[in-house]
């Protein structure tokens, strides 16, 4: 018996309104659903002017998300630094946990933002995910916080 073969999928930028609606019911489904966070604080007046990122399988059932905020009007969320995007809402649908969707959004988002011309990428990491991102070359700052009633740390990488 051979082993299972992951289903195939691609990652690319979100470009119409359908692949923004496939990134927001990820969301749902992870943040809403799974976590408890309250819908009216997981959509934000952000998204709408987000490079987001879709994680989508062969047959077009969406896997993963996330996003990036970028420019003056997000230098809050970077410490003041326009050089600096913002990656966030990551989220991987639990059915594809463990098969490399997250580290692809990831990358994903780094190589916007570079294209963008940022020099880094800030995060605000949940604390059991520090892990995940130390592996991709994030690094941890700061005092933990709640977020959502969710513990959370602050990570850099630079691009």
């Amino acid at each position: 018996m051979s082993p299972a073969v992951p289903p195939a999928y691609t990652v690319r930028v979100a470009e119409d309104a359908a692949d923004r609606e496939a990134c927001f019911a990820v969301r749902k489904q992870v943040f809403v659903a799974e976590q408890g966070v309250p819908e009216d604080i997981e959509y934000d007046a952000y998204d709408a002017g987000a490079l987001h990122v879709l994680a989508v399988r062969e047959d077009g059932v969406p896997l993963g998300t996330g996003r990036l905020l970028y420019g003056d009007g997000v230098a809050a969320k970077t410490g003041g630094d326009p050089a600096v995007g913002s990656l966030g809402r990551l989220a991987v649908a639990k059915e594809a946990r463990g098969l490399g969707v997250g580290v692809a959004l990831v990358r994903a988002i780094e190589d916007a933002a570079r294209a963008r011309g940022l020099a880094a990428v800030d995060l605000h990491a949940q604390t059991h995910a520090l892990g995940f991102y130390e592996r991709l070359g994030y690094e941890a700052y700061g005092p933990e916080f709640p977020d959502a009633g969710i513990a959370h740390r602050a990570m850099r990488r630079a691009l």
